[in-house]
């Protein structure tokens, strides 16, 4: 900083000497001074008083808490590195979702078709009985052929007779014609559901192709992903059958939304994601479960994922003994009952089960959370 340089005072004098002198301060250069603009520093002594000391520590004290607060551990969660595998469980949900999809139209077309060959059955014995009924009617007219109104004049003897007679021959008429009728409807009918039968066949290949191709998708992304193919999977008893999530009237899986309160992320899953939840609790699996995490993709965000901890550490180390085995028990829980609860994929111990595919290996890296090795991860529809 500098400041102006004070201009010497003017001594005050008789006449024009004063103001002369008066005029040349004014007009006399400025001349500039450097000064020291360093802050200066002063102890202070500390207060004694009372309400600054309360103050002091009331101020402390919220500076505590609020790093405290800042610092608060969230809530537990399986899988910190997932990140770097999210494309891959995506890929493999979309593929796993068309390949139950065209499984649940597979299964609705092969009991269509069960139902259409019942009904052909019965519309095959019904046409049977009537093309016998028509051929008896045939044979009937055959065996009677020289019998005509002409003859049936002369052979009565009466007008009574006559009518009677006649009225035979009308009512044999028409009842002929219908049994014909009947019998062309049957034969329309069994037509029908053959055709009806062979396009259920058609469309049944076509979702084989489907979960073909969607089977195709799934190993070959696991491939690139680092996979080496089939595993020999866990072999696990599993005998707790679970109840089954609702369906779609045609057997399908129905888009679900989160609504469902997860207390342990505090977020909310989806309803078919908490039945499966629930039913591994019912079924023992009672250690800690994390379902939603926010931000990224995969499942997890979706709510329609969740870690199941295979000890009461939560997420440590990877699992040994008693606790590897609850993992391997749990993990096929959820296999035996993929069915009943629309399960996508089931992460263990660096294995995947795919409905499409099995268990294959699945390569994570490189801690217990990113392979599975201190948790089971499930996904469903």
């Amino acid at each position: 900083m500098v400041r102006l340089a004070d201009a010497p005072a003017a001594r005050p004098g008789p006449g024009c000497e004063g103001t002369n002198a008066r005029m040349a301060a004014r007009t006399a250069p400025l001349v500039l001074r450097s000064v020291d603009i360093r802050p200066r520093v002063e102890m202070v002594a500390p207060s004694t008083r009372p309400g600054l000391l309360r103050r002091g520590l009331v101020v402390a004290v919220a500076i505590v808490i609020s790093l405290a607060v800042a610092v608060r551990p969230t809530a537990a969660r399986a899988e910190p590195g997932e990140e770097g595998m999210n494309a891959l469980m995506t890929e493999l949900a979309q593929a796993q979702e068309a390949y139950l999809d065209a499984q649940a139209r597979l299964n609705a077309s092969v009991a269509r078709q069960q139902e259409l060959i019942r009904t052909l059955e019965t519309a095959d014995a019904t046409m049977a009985s009537y093309q016998k009924a028509v051929g008896d009617i045939a044979h009937r007219s055959y065996v009677a052929a020289g019998f005509t109104s002409a003859t049936t004049v002369l052979s009565t003897g009466t007008v009574k007779e006559f009518l009677d007679v006649w009225s035979i021959e009308e009512v044999l008429v028409m009842h002929q014609a219908s049994k014909v009728r009947a019998l062309l409807d049957a034969v329309a009918e069994a037509n029908a559901l053959r055709a009806s039968i062979e396009a259920e066949v058609a469309a049944q290949q076509a979702a084989l192709e489907e979960m073909d191709n969607r089977k195709r998708d799934a190993e070959n992304a696991l491939w690139r992903a680092g996979s080496t193919g089939p595993s020999q999977g866990f072999t696990s008893n599993a005998s707790m059958i679970a109840t089954p999530a609702p369906r779609n009237p045609d057997g399908s899986w129905p888009v679900e939304e989160r609504t469902v309160w997860e207390p342990n992320t505090s977020n909310y899953i989806t309803p078919r994601m908490a039945h499966a939840r629930d039913e591994a609790y019912k079924a023992g699996f009672q250690y800690w479960t994390s379902c939603y995490y926010g931000g990224g993709s995969g499942q997890h965000p979706l709510g329609r994922a969740c870690d199941f901890a295979v000890e009461e550490c939560r997420f440590c180390g990877d699992a040994q003994g008693a606790a590897r085995q609850y993992g391997t028990d749990l993990a096929a829980f959820f296999v035996f009952n993929a069915q009943r609860l629309g399960v996508l994929y089931v992460i263990w111990y660096r294995q995947i089960w795919l409905p499409s595919s099995g268990w294959r290996s699945y390569s994570g890296c490189c801690t217990s959370s990113e392979m599975h090795t201190n948790h089971v991860h499930v996904s469903v529809y």
